[in-house]
């Protein structure tokens, strides 16, 4: 057993309440770790650690080009460690380890990107109508940050989340999920040699009624990103507002994936079975919608089972394994109600359908890869997000129905489109309300490219130039440069 313990002011210390969660290895079905279940206490030490290292001490005169280099020597430590964190991280939630080596390369990216950012925040000389006046803008941080990261992304969370907020200023205390903690406290270890000063990265773990509660109702804390479930986003922005603290939040999703009968249909097919199986559906971007026009519906449905039917479970560690366990008991169970569900609304299940087992499939979190058609909108299975390997095929007949169904749900964070249209990709690609569009691709990311949702998916963005806005403040600044008499104080100047 790995016993792990806080990381508050550039120290690991144990928690106030000296007690520890188990940390379960979704595949082996085993704990493997414990992480410490921090307190209230634990969560004003952090705050506190961060708002000190704001206030004074070397992050708080610490120039922009300084701060830079310390983000690219975060990079390199990421990519120095990365076999480690990844294997840490398939331990926790139990995605393949040859995917979190290959998300571990982009993680280094986007520290690398937001340190060379570090120094490019400007402000702005203003025109104004009054004489004599020097108007201009100033960007400063916008205070302590509150990073709350999902399971399913652990380390890729604390990239897009903290890697803006520090190019930006800010300190930051990460709360992560207690399903996956430990790829975050490794992470922690990695910045003492990176000369980040102690409080500017604090890492508290515990549960979220606990300690999340407590960091989320906080006064020092100024601002909250978020990853997570729309519902726990709601009742976070709830707290959020009564003390006015700025949000971001990456929610859930009810993603349609949309193919033409004039797409590339082996690129469709093979777009769609990674954009709902691959990390076991576990992606709030998952194309769990798949809209197929009517008039290759039934071949292209052929086409796909047969693609999905090869898909072979197991040790995610393993690399002949395509699709690994579900990270969690409760997710687990969750994913196995929506089976039942869908079958009972009258979805026909063509493939999978079962929790699976067999040999090599020791941990029991195992789902079939599963595909349900005969599907209408209006069923829970295409209107609410499952977070798991199970996907929907519904029928259209013309580009303005497409466009209806797969606006209509309360979500709005991604959608992809198949067609060898560029006038219809165009044409899709803006009525689509969602944050990302991906158009003859699926599960396509950038580090420079904005991410975020629309409707109940979410607020503010994340990634490129756009996210360090995220953590700024706009001060106006009026100088008044006139060596004339003093003007009337009762007439607005």
């Amino acid at each position: 057993m790995q016993d792990y313990r806080l990381h508050i002011a550039g120290s690991f210390v144990d928690p106030a309440g000296g007690e520890w969660i188990d940390s379960i290895d979704p595949y082996r079905g085993e704990a493997w770790a414990r992480i410490p279940r921090g307190t209230g206490r634990d969560a004003d030490l952090a705050v506190a650690a961060a708002k000190s290292a704001m206030a004074a001490g070397p992050w708080a005169s610490m120039s922009a080009t300084e701060r830079g280099k310390i983000l690219r020597r975060i990079g390199d430590a990421v990519l120095a460690n990365a076999e480690r964190l990844a294997r840490v991280e398939v331990r926790d939630n139990g995605k393949l380890l040859a995917e979190m080596r290959g998300q571990l390369g982009a993680i280094a990216e986007y520290w690398y990107y937001y340190g060379g950012l570090a120094d490019k925040i400007e402000g702005s000389v203003v025109p104004v109508e009054k004489p004599d006046v020097l108007a201009l803008t100033l960007r400063e941080p916008v205070g302590v940050v509150l990073a709350l990261t999902a399971w399913n992304s652990p380390l890729m969370f604390v990239a897009m989340k903290c890697a803006p907020a520090l190019a930006a200023g800010c300190a930051v205390v990460v709360k992560p999920s207690e399903f996956a903690s430990a790829s975050t406290l490794e992470f922690a270890a990695l910045l003492q040699e990176t000369g980040l000063p102690p409080g500017v990265f604090n890492v508290v773990t515990g549960y979220g009624h606990e300690i999340g509660a407590a960091l989320v109702d906080h006064p020092d804390v100024a601002k909250i990103s978020f990853t997570g479930s729309d519902a726990t986003g709601a009742r976070i922005y709830e707290t959020a507002a009564r003390s006015m603290k700025r949000v971001t939040m990456e929610l859930g999703g009810k993603s349609p994936n949309i193919v033409f009968a004039d797409a590339d249909l082996d690129a469709a097919a093979a777009g769609a079975v990674s954009g709902i199986f691959g990390a076991a559906g576990q992606m709030c971007t998952a194309g769990s919608r798949l809209l197929v026009e009517n008039s290759i519906r039934e071949a292209f449905t052929e086409r796909l089972v047969a693609l999905a039917g090869s898909i072979r479970l197991g040790d995610p560690m393993a690399p002949e394994t395509d699709v690994g366990p579900i990270a969690t008991a409760p997710q687990y169970r969750k994913v196995l109600d929506y089976l039942e569900i869908a079958a009972a609304s009258g979805a026909r299940c063509i493939l999978g359908g079962r929790p699976a087992s067999g040999p090599g499939l020791i941990g029991g979190q195992f789902v079939e890869p599963t595909i349900f058609t005969d599907v209408t909108n209006d069923m829970r299975i295409a209107q609410e997000e499952v977070f798991g390997p199970i996907l929907s095929i519904i029928g259209f007949d013309s580009e303005e129905e497409a466009i209806r169904i797969g606006n209509d749900v309360i979500y709005g964070l991604a959608a992809g489109v198949w067609t060898s249209d560029i006038g219809r990709a165009i044409r899709l690609s803006k009525a689509i309300k969602a944050g990302t569009v991906w158009v003859n691709t699926y599960r396509s990311y950038s580090f420079t490219l904005p991410s975020g949702g629309m409707k109940r998916s979410g607020l503010g963005r994340e990634s490129g130039i756009e996210a360090i806005g995220e953590f700024l403040e706009t001060k106006s600044i009026m100088l008044n440069a006139s060596s004339g008499k003093a003007a009337n104080p009762f007439v607005q100047q």
